[in-house]
C-alpha cells in the first residue's frame, strides 16, 4: 500500500466542530475504494453475532444489563486482522463490527421484554410462549428500528458533527484505527475475558463462593434487616464489575444513588408500617413500583427534548426524496451514500405491512385491534427513535427499558378500551412491546455504527445492507438461548434468572389486562421525582434504573466505576491517564466478554444434566466470595496501571 493511502489516525477535526469551509476527510478516503462486504467480513461478523447474542442474552436476563458488543467485536476484529496479516483490513474490521453489533440490540429488546410471557404463565397458565413469536417479534422489531434510523443519518453524523461526543462510538473507532498500526489490544482482552470467564464459570457451575454477598449472613446485619429492614448486597461475578468500569463513575453512582434511596429509605418506610414482611418483598412488590414511574416519565422527557431533532430529520429526509438535493455533489461521494430513499419507502411499507399482519394473523386475530396495535407501534417507535439516537450520541446509554414501558403503559390502556384484555390482551401486550423495544434498541445501536463508519470513511450503504443478515442471525439466536435458559434456570422461583426489566413489564401489564389494582400512586411518586431530578440536572433515567433494579446487581457497578476513576486520575500525565483507561476498558470488556460467554456455557452444561453440589456454610461461601472478589479487584487495578504511553 503506498505511503498517502496508509491509515494512522483519526483527523484532529474528527471530534470537534468544522470550522467555516472546512471539512472533515476520513482515513479512508471518500475518492478511493476499499475492501468492505468481503466473503471474509461478512462471515466472521455472522459469527460474532451469534456468539455475543448468546452471551449478551445470559448477561442481561442475569443482572439487567446488556452490554455493548461493539467494543469487544471491535478488538477482536483487530487481533485477527493483525494475526493473519491481512492488508486493507479497517473497511472489513468495520462491517464485522456492524454486523456483529446487532448482537447486543436485539438482546436487549427480546429480554426486557418477551421473558414477561413466561414470568405471567407461572401464575396463567393460558398464556402461550412459542419461539416463532420471540423470533418474529425481535426480527420486525430490529428491521423497523434500521428503515427508521436510515433518514436520520446524515443529521447525527455529518450535519451535527463535533457537537455530540459518542464515547461508545469513540472507543469503537479508536479500536479499529489501532489496528492498522498494531493489532497487540488484543492481547489484555484474552486475557482477561480467560480470567473473568474461568471464575464466573466456576462460580455459576459449581457454587465454590456465594455469588451475592449480603450483610445477613451476621447476626447484627441479620437484626437489622429484620428490625430496620435494611440490608447491604453485592454480586461478586466477574461481567458486572466489567461493566461498572465502562459505565464509569458518575453514571455508576447515579444509579446506585438510585438503589440507596429506595433499599435505605423507601424499604425501611416501608417496613415501619409492615414489620412482618421481609425487605426484599418489600422492595420487590412496592417499593420498585417509584423506580417504574421514573423510567416511564424519563421517556416522555426524552421525547420532548427531541422533539426539534425529529422535525429537523423529517424535512431533511423529505427534501432527498422529492430530489431537492440531487445536485449537490456530496451525494456522489462513496462516504455519504444510503440506501435509495425511494427504496426506504418502499422498504418501509412492506415492513409495516408484515408487521400488521403478523399482528392480526399471529397474535391478535382481531381486524379493528390489529390495526390500534399497529398504529400504537408504528407512531411511538418512530417517535422515540430520535430519543434513544439522541442518547447514545450524548450519554451513550440508550433508556429503551424506560421507552417501552411507558409504550406498555400507553399502549395496555389503549388496548383495554378497545376490548383486547385477558391472557390474549397480555399476549399482544408483551409481544408488541417487544418490536417496539427491539426497534428502538436497533436505533440506537445504529446510530453508533454509522457514525463509526462516518469518522473512518465506510460506506453507510454497505453497512446499513448488511445489518438487516445481522438482525435475522441475531434474532435466531437470541430466540434459541431464551428457550434454553428458561429451561435451565426460569424466570420465577428462588433461584430464577433476575430479568429485572422483565418482571417491570410484567408488574405493569397483569393488572391492567387482569383488572387487577394499578399502583398508580407508586408510579407517580416515580414520575415525580424523575421531574425533580431533571429539573435539577440529575439524569433521572440512570437514577429511575437504580431505584427499580435490584441492590446486588447496583453495587458491583460502582465498584467498577470506582475502579475506573482511581486507574484513570493516579498520574498528573494525561497521556498515561488515558492509556491506563484505554486498557482498564479492555480488561473490562474481557470480563464482560468471558463471564457472559462461559455463563451460557454453564447454562448449557446444566441443561444437558450436569449437576453438582458443593456442600458448605453460608458464612463460609459468603468469606471465600468476599477474599476471591477483593482479588479480582486487585487484579484489574494492577493490571490496568502497567499500561504504558505510546512512544
Amino acid at each position: 500500500m503506498k505511503k498517502d493511502e496508509e491509515q494512522l489516525g483519526i483527523p484532529e477535526n474528527a471530534f470537534r466542530e468544522l470550522g467555516e469551509n472546512e471539512q472533515y476527510i476520513p482515513p479512508m478516503r471518500p475518492d478511493k475504494i476499499y475492501p468492505e462486504a468481503t466473503p471474509y467480513s461478512v462471515s466472521m461478523g455472522l459469527l460474532m453475532a451469534v456468539i455475543f447474542s448468546a452471551a449478551a442474552a445470559f448477561l442481561g436476563l442475569k443482572v439487567g444489563q446488556v452490554f455493548e458488543a461493539a467494543i469487544p467485536i471491535a478488538i477482536i476484529a483487530v487481533g485477527l486482522s493483525s494475526a493473519t496479516g491481512k492488508k486493507n483490513a479497517l473497511g472489513q474490521n468495520v462491517i464485522i463490527q456492524s454486523i456483529g453489533a446487532c448482537s447486543g440490540v436485539i438482546v436487549a429488546g427480546a429480554i426486557f421484554t418477551l421473558p414477561a410471557l413466561y414470568i405471567l404463565k407461572a401464575k396463567y397458565p393460558e398464556i402461550a410462549v412459542n419461539f416463532i413469536e420471540i423470533f418474529l417479534s425481535s426480527l420486525l422489531g430490529g428491521v423497523l428500528g434500521i428503515l427508521f434510523f436510515i433518514p436520520f443519518r446524515k443529521y447525527f453524523c455529518a450535519d451535527q458533527h463535533g457537537k455530540f461526543p459518542f464515547p461508545e462510538a469513540t472507543a469503537t473507532t479508536q479500536v479499529l484505527i489501532s489496528g492498522e498500526k498494531s493489532g497487540n489490544q488484543a492481547k489484555p482482552l484474552v486475557i482477561a475475558g480467560l480470567v473473568g470467564g474461568i471464575y464466573d464459570f466456576v462460580l455459576n457451575t459449581f457454587g465454590w463462593w456465594s455469588e451475592t454477598l449480603t450483610t445477613t449472613v451476621i447476626p447484627a446485619g441479620a437484626k437489622i434487616a429484620n428490625d430496620i429492614k435494611m440490608v447491604f448486597k453485592l454480586n461478586t461475578g466477574a461481567a458486572v464489575l466489567g461493566l461498572g468500569y465502562i459505565v464509569g463513575l458518575k453514571y455508576s453512582f447515579i444509579i446506585f444513588a438510585g438503589s440507596a434511596f429506595v433499599w435505605f429509605c423507601v424499604v425501611p418506610l416501608l417496613g415501619m408500617s409492615m414489620p412482618e414482611l421481609e425487605p426484599e418483598f418489600l422492595f420487590k412488590n412496592y417499593a420498585r413500583y417509584i423506580g417504574i414511574g421514573g423510567i416511564a416519565m424519563s421517556g416522555v422527557i426524552g421525547i420532548i427534548k427531541s422533539w426539534g431533532i425529529i422535525k429537523n430529520a423529517v424535512g431533511l429526509a423529505g427534501r432527498e426524496i422529492k430530489g431537492a438535493e440531487s445536485a449537490d455533489t456530496t451525494k456522489q461521494l462513496r462516504t455519504q451514500k444510503d440506501i435509495s430513499m425511494k427504496f426506504l419507502v418502499f422498504a418501509l411499507a412492506a415492513a409495516l405491512i408484515v408487521v400488521f399482519l403478523f399482528f392480526y394473523i399471529g397474535v391478535i386475530g382481531n381486524l379493528f385491534q390489529a390495526i390500534v396495535a399497529f398504529l400504537v407501534v408504528t407512531i411511538i417507535a418512530f417517535l422515540f427513535t430520535t430519543v434513544a439516537a439522541n442518547a447514545i450520541a450524548i450519554v451513550g446509554s440508550n433508556p429503551v427499558s424506560g421507552m417501552t414501558l411507558m409504550t406498555l403503559i400507553i399502549a395496555s390502556a389503549i388496548f383495554v378500551a378497545v376490548g383486547l384484555n385477558g391472557y390474549n390482551g397480555i399476549v399482544a401486550s408483551m409481544v408488541i412491546g417487544g418490536v417496539v423495544c427491539t426497534a428502538l434498541s436497533m436505533a440506537g445501536g445504529m446510530v453508533t455504527d454509522l457514525k463509526v463508519g462516518y469518522w473512518l470513511g465506510s460506506t453507510p450503504r454497505k453497512q446499513e445492507s448488511w445489518k438487516f443478515l445481522g438482525t435475522l442471525v441475531s434474532a435466531l439466536t437470541v430466540g434459541g438461548v431464551m428457550l434454553v435458559l428458561n429451561d435451565v434456570y426460569g424466570f420465577t422461583g428462588d433461584d430464577a434468572l433476575a430479568a429485572p426489566q422483565a418482571n417491570a413489564m410484567a408488574a405493569v401489564i397483569e393488572p391492567l389486562m387482569m383488572g387487577g389494582d394499578t399502583p398508580w400512586l407508586l408510579y407517580g411518586i416515580g414520575a415525580i421525582l424523575a421531574l425533580l431530578l431533571n429539573w435539577l440536572g440529575v439524569p433521572a433515567l440512570a437514577f429511575s434504573l437504580g431505584m427499580f433494579i435490584p441492590l446486588d446487581l447496583n453495587t458491583p457497578l460502582l465498584v467498577g466505576g470506582a475502579v475506573s476513576w482511581f486507574v484513570t486520575s493516579r498520574s498528573k500525565n494525561k497521556a498515561l491517564n488515558d492509556a491506563r483507561r484505554e486498557r482498564g476498558t479492555l480488561l473490562a470488556s474481557g470480563f464482560i466478554a468471558g463471564g457472559a460467554l462461559m455463563g451460557v456455557v454453564s447454562a448449557a452444561i446444566t441443561y444437558f444434566g450436569f449437576s453438582y453440589h458443593y456442600d458448605a456454610s453460608q458464612v463460609q461461601l459468603q468469606a471465600v466470595g468476599l477474599a476471591l472478589y477483593i482479588g479480582l479487584v486487585v487484579y484489574f487495578i494492577c493490571d490496568s496501571l502497567r499500561a504504558k504511553t505510546e512512544k
